[in-house]
């Protein structure tokens, strides 16, 4: 398992100076508590998605990302970070469908018909990631014509961020941590702990990036299709839960001072064969779908010219808006609700 020291969702930890204070280490691994915190695939999913969605692109552009694909990864999870220092930013990582309507295609999807229907008050509490992902895709055509590099990175950072959250199935449902069916922790178990297991085993190769007519229709396709797998996703693990032997579903390891819970590699890899491969089309299909949204923002621009672009540099004020983001994240307390 790959655990990213900066991604604090990961999981939760107890000192072992607490521990010790117990006279009985039985009783400090009672006090451990569930199992994987993450909102959207994780730091090392994201990171993946948006790195090989680089290699998905034509020439007019490969290079330019190519170039910069420190930043493209490094920055692919921007948007969790936030969660910590920005309050409008939890709703536009999921959508809870039940919560809008009882059945999905009954959700309008233009921005001002949802507004109307229900008020935004209604849509920031409930979720808006499949707008969002158009937002910032505007976002993205509008850098791709002023030729402003640093804005161009940004975005696409971020529309890969959501694009990947959108393919996420607990990203699309009231029941997102399984807190609704006594399964809390099956979130990050689906999207963190079974692709950090297995993904050196994926087949992530997905050849090129096409044109998408329609941004805003296909960022409900995604959120549509991922919706279907819901069932699929608590169903299985819990129909697992109750046939898997107890005392092999969780393991425990050291990391530095700290113990950690979480899913057993054995309980992971039954997880991920009952899903017979869901995981990774998911992934696979982030990756693709984030690529095309980069290629078809540098159409709708226009097809600029990302050769020799001028490094445009960070203003005062976006560094000292990077350093509070980042103050908040290494303090740990996230806005609004985990997921």
């Amino acid at each position: 398992m790959i655990l990213h020291p900066i991604d604090k969702r990961f999981s939760y930890f107890y000192d072992n100076t607490n521990c010790r204070a117990m006279k009985k280490l039985s009783l400090c691994l009672l006090l451990i508590s569930a199992i994987v915190l993450l909102s959207s695939w994780g730091f090392y999913a994201h990171k993946r998605i948006n790195q090989l969605a680089i290699f998905t692109l034509p020439e007019g552009m490969i290079g330019f990302y190519k170039n910069n694909h420190k930043y493209i990864t490094e920055h692919a999870v921007d948007p969790d970070k936030r969660r910590y220092a920005d309050t409008a930013e939890a709703p536009r990582h999921f959508i809870d469908v039940e919560n809008y309507e009882s059945h999905i295609d009954s959700i309008p999807e233009k921005w001002n018909d949802a507004v109307n229907k229900y008020g935004a008050k209604h849509l920031g509490k409930e979720g808006i990631v499949p707008w969002q992902i158009h937002r910032t895709y505007n976002n993205l055509v509008r850098a791709f014509k002023e030729r402003d590099s640093l804005k161009i990175l940004r975005y696409s950072a971020d529309l890969g961020h959501y694009v990947g959250d959108a393919h996420v199935p607990l990203h699309t449902t009231r029941n997102y941590n399984g807190q609704l069916t006594n399964q809390v922790g099956i979130h990050g178990f689906w999207e963190s702990r079974v692709p950090e297991l297995f993904a050196k085993n994926y087949n992530l190769l997905v050849g090129k990036a096409n044109y998408i007519e329609d941004p805003l229709k296909e960022a409900w396709k995604i959120v549509k299709n991922a919706h279907t797998m819901v069932d699929t996703v608590l169903s299985f693990e819990k129909k697992l839960s109750e046939t898997f032997p107890a005392d092999q579903k969780y393991d425990f390891s050291m990391r530095g001072k700290n113990v950690m819970k979480q899913y057993s590699v054995a309980y992971s890899k039954a997880y991920s064969d009952m899903m017979n491969g869901m995981v990774e089309r998911q992934m696979k299909s982030s990756i693709i779908k984030v690529g095309s949204y980069w290629y078809s923002a540098w159409i709708d621009a226009g097809q600029p010219d990302l050769r020799n672009m001028i490094r445009i540099e960070a203003t005062i004020e976006d560094k000292q808006q990077a350093e509070k983001v980042d103050k908040k994240y290494q303090e740990g307390k996230i806005i609004g609700r985990e997921y």
